[in-house]
C-alpha cells in the first residue's frame, strides 16, 4: 500500500512539474527574445466547438496546445466576477438582461448557448473557476475586464495565478496609472492602440516613456504606409506585437477568413508574421497552430 501511495505522490509531483514548466515556457516566449516562436491566443476560447467563454471551450484550447485564451468579465448582483463578453446575457445564455441584474446562483441556474444559439449543458463560469482550470496549463488574456482590474487581481492572487495573466485596456497611460498604479507593475499589462485613430502615436509615446510595456495590441483597419510605420515604431522599441486576425477591420484585411475561406494563409497569417507579430489572436486556433507548426514557429 505504501508503494502505491508513493507512486501516486510521485505521479502528482511529475504532473505539477510539467504544468509549471508549461507556464514558464509560455512566459519565457512572451518576455524573452525568441523570434522563432509565435504564441497563439484563442478568442473567447474555442467558441466554434463549445460555448464562448466557457470552461469546455478553454479546456479544448488547452488540449490543442493553445498558449493563451482571451476572456471577458462582468460582475454579478452579489459581486462575483463571471466570464461574459456582452453587456447583456441575451445572446449567449438562456436568460435575458444584464449579468449584474442576477446573483451568481441565478446565473448558474441558466445555461450557455452555443454558436448557433442553442441551449447547452454548460454554465457560466466565474473568473476563479477559469483561473483554477488554467493554472499551470495556459495563460489568460483578460480583454473586456479593465473595469474590474482590482477585483480581478484579487482573484489572481487568491488562485496563485498572477503570473498566468495579461490584462489589457485601450486607455492612455495617465489614466491607467492613476486608477491602478498600485498593481500595474505586478501583472503583465498590455495597452490596446487603434493605429488608425487620432492620437495613436501619442499613446504609444507616453507608454514608452513611462512604462515600456512588454507588448502592445495593435488594431488597424488598413495596411497603408502610415499604419506600417506605426507598427515598425512599436516593434523597433523592443515591445512585442499582439495582432488580431479575427476580422478585416482589426488587421488591415489580413484576417482568419482570408486564410481559411479564401485559402490565402500566407496573405493573412503570413503577412502578420512578416510584421513581426509575437502573439496572434484568432478564431481559428487549430488551423493557425497547424500553419505555424508547418513553419516551425510553434511546438
Amino acid at each position: 500500500m505504501k508503494r502505491i501511495y508513493n507512486f501516486i505522490l510521485l505521479l502528482c509531483l511529475v504532473q505539477l512539474a510539467v504544468a509549471q514548466n508549461r507556464i514558464a515556457e509560455i512566459r519565457e516566449n512572451l518576455l524573452g527574445n525568441y523570434s522563432d516562436r509565435v504564441l497563439v491566443v484563442s478568442h473567447r476560447a474555442d467558441w466554434r466547438n463549445a460555448p464562448e467563454n466557457s470552461l469546455q471551450g478553454i479546456q479544448n484550447c488547452i488540449d490543442m496546445g493553445v498558449d493563451m485564451v482571451e476572456i471577458d468579465l462582468k460582475k454579478t448582483k452579489d459581486g462575483h466576477l463571471v466570464v461574459m463578453h456582452d453587456k447583456t446575457i441575451n445572446r449567449t445564455m438562456t436568460g435575458k438582461g444584464n449579468a449584474e441584474d442576477y446573483t451568481l446562483a441565478e446565473l448558474k441556474a441558466m445555461r450557455l448557448k452555443n454558436g448557433a444559439g442553442c441551449k447547452t449543458r454548460h454554465q457560466i463560469p466565474t473568473l476563479e473557476e477559469v483561473m483554477l482550470l488554467c493554472k499551470g496549463k495556459i495563460m489568460v488574456n483578460i480583454d473586456k475586464g479593465y473595469d474590474y482590474f482590482q477585483e480581478a487581481y484579487a482573484v489572481l492572487e487568491k488562485t496563485g495565478t498572477i503570473d498566468h495573466c495579461v490584462i489589457k485596456a485601450g486607455l492612455p497611460y495617465e489614466r491607467v496609472k492613476a486608477e491602478n498604479g498600485d498593481v500595474l507593475d505586478k501583472v503583465i499589462f498590455m495597452p490596446i492602440v487603434n493605429l488608425h485613430k487620432e492620437g495613436a502615436e501619442k499613446i504609444i509615446n507616453d507608454y514608452q516613456l513611462h512604462m515600456k510595456p512588454t507588448a502592445y495590441e495593435l488594431v488597424f483597419n488598413d495596411d497603408n504606409e502610415e499604419m506600417l510605420r506605426l507598427i515598425r515604431k512599436v516593434r523597433d522599441s523592443g515591445a512585442k506585437l499582439f495582432i488580431n486576425s479575427l476580422w478585416p477591420e482589426l488587421c488591415g484585411g489580413h484576417d482568419d477568413d482570408r486564410a481559411v475561406e479564401l485559402h490565402q494563409p500566407d496573405d493573412s497569417w503570413g503577412w502578420i508574421l512578416n510584421q513581426g507579430a509575437k502573439l496572434i489572436q484568432t478564431d481559428r486556433p487549430a488551423l493557425l497552430l497547424e500553419y505555424l507548426r508547418k513553419k516551425k514557429l510553434h511546438d
